[in-house]
């Protein structure tokens, strides 16, 4: 009779856990990932405390854990913390001005040597970085440096980058200052089963 019980259990937990979820973006304490994915959002300002080390070393991670063509892993990643490179980039990026709230930023770069489509898994390197430091209860942003020359090429300079790595973006992140609220962007109209209507 218990080895009955505990079959029906497991089953019906299987059966549970294998079911679809409804479409909207409430999902269940189950489905972290899912959670962490809806609740993303793009933060731009900072309370004046640094990120501890052991949250950037996640970060980090969870951006060398992204999918990579052919495993080529063609990412590298600079972390800046010294307030006069963080300041003197937010001058010069027109997009990246919250780096004179951070206290520290990620550039995300690829070696153009290693892969032709570096920028596509830094791409994804960049998602997960920004997924982790949603998780870790860190706000932060994608500040986009490719394709435009003279972003990266200030990125470039404050960075001593070699000319075979590109970068792809610069993420300021630290304890958001604000209560951002995640868009909703789901749009039924964007998806096509099978071919265009």
């Amino acid at each position: 009779m218990r080895k009955f019980f505990l079959l029906s259990l497991f089953v019906a937990t299987l059966f549970v856990a294998c079911s679809p979820s409804p479409q909207s973006e409430k999902t269940t304490a189950a489905n972290a990932a899912l959670d962490n994915i809806f609740a993303r959002k793009s933060v731009r300002t900072y309370l004046d405390k640094g990120v501890e080390k052991e949250k950037i070393d996640w970060m980090l991670r969870a951006g060398m854990a992204a999918p990579t063509g052919r495993d080529l892993r063609p990412w590298e990643f600079v972390v800046i913390s010294d307030r006069a490179t963080l300041d003197s980039m937010a001058t010069a990026l027109p997009y990246a001005k919250m780096l004179k709230q951070a206290r520290q930023a990620i550039v995300v770069c690829g070696d153009s040597t290693r892969s032709s489509y570096w920028y596509l898994d830094c791409s994804a390197a960049t998602q997960n970085i920004l997924l982790a430091a949603e998780s870790l209860g860190l706000g932060a942003v994608w500040t986009a440096a490719y394709p435009y020359e003279d972003r990266m090429e200030v990125v470039r300079r404050f960075t001593n980058m070699p000319e075979n790595v590109l970068p792809l973006c610069v993420i300021p992140f630290g304890y958001p200052a604000t209560n951002e609220k995640p868009k909703q962007k789901f749009d039924e109209k964007k998806i096509h089963y099978g071919k265009f209507q």
